[in-house]
């Protein structure tokens, strides 16, 4: 589904039917304030992202949004762990590497 700030996440969920205006985010689910999810937080959520780099089965994300300085911002903090080798995966965008393996053109620039 399309989020409020434009990019497509299978994470976000909205209602408008008969004028309903429920949105939520079915990765953060509900968290207690101050660290509960909001609309614009999707403006910088790396989800959508990590979700169009790598489209991986095994892949699995989990979030929760961490205040900023003082409490004035808040930001979205992501990690992901892959079921097939059990493992907490460092990159998200790029996988664990077992899956789909990476190419050495790529292992060149890591060094």
């Amino acid at each position: 589904m399309r989020t409020p700030a434009g990019k497509e996440c299978k994470y976000f969920f909205g209602d408008y039917f008969r004028g309903r205006e429920l949105e939520q985010c079915r990765l953060i689910g509900n968290q207690k304030p101050p660290n509960n999810w909001s609309a614009n937080l999707c403006n910088s959520c790396p989800v959508p992202g990590i979700l169009i780099a790598n489209a991986c089965e095994h892949m699995k994300l989990s979030a929760y949004v961490k205040s900023g300085f003082l409490g004035l911002s808040k930001k979205v903090i992501i990690s992901a762990y892959c079921e097939k080798t059990d493992r907490t995966v460092k990159r998200p965008e790029v996988g664990c590497g077992e899956c789909h393996p990476i190419p050495p053109v790529f292992l060149e620039y890591e060094k």
